[in-house]
């Protein structure tokens, strides 16, 4: 069994709420879940409205699909 992890430090654009921040940055951490059946959080930087921090954690069997997938979310998040 293979664990991987993978953490952001995302500074938002246009935000000027935590009521925006939400707006923002919960449809992103569903469309992660969905597409790559992750675990997904707001970790981090919960009272600040123009940064967050988001943590990906995944468990696979094959240590080389672990290795795989975390490039590929990091290519996902950064866009």
């Amino acid at each position: 069994m293979w664990i991987g992890w993978i953490e952001f430090d995302v500074l938002l654009g246009d935000v000027h709420s935590l009521k925006e921040k939400r707006s923002v940055v919960r449809p992103v951490l569903a469309e992660l879940k969905r597409r790559f059946d992750v675990s997904v959080t707001e970790a981090g930087l919960h009272d600040q409205y123009r940064r967050t921090v988001t943590g990906l954690g995944l468990v696979r069997a094959d240590g080389h699909h672990s290795e795989d997938m975390l490039p590929s979310l990091k290519t996902y998040a950064e866009a």
